[in-house]
């Protein structure tokens, strides 16, 4: 039983470095700046996203200043 133990949390250790072993970027310095433009890019549209969905991107009625929709 304590060598299933064992083995499991020697496993559980592996698992979570293989971000180390495996890299998931190009060695390529252009080829790398690209990609990480990408992912940044993918992870702000994300938040964009979530925004809209929850109307957080919208003016509160909340506030003390009124906003009329309109153009100013």
């Amino acid at each position: 039983m304590r060598r299933l133990i064992r083995l499991t949390l020697l496993a559980a250790c592996l698992t979570t470095t293989v971000g180390c072993f495996v890299p998931i970027y190009s060695a390529r310095p252009e080829r790398r700046v690209q990609q990480l433009l990408y992912t940044s890019e993918d992870l702000r549209s994300v938040v964009d996203e979530w925004e809209r969905f929850w109307f957080l991107d919208h003016p509160s009625h909340m506030t003390p200043i009124r906003t009329h929709g309109g153009i100013l």
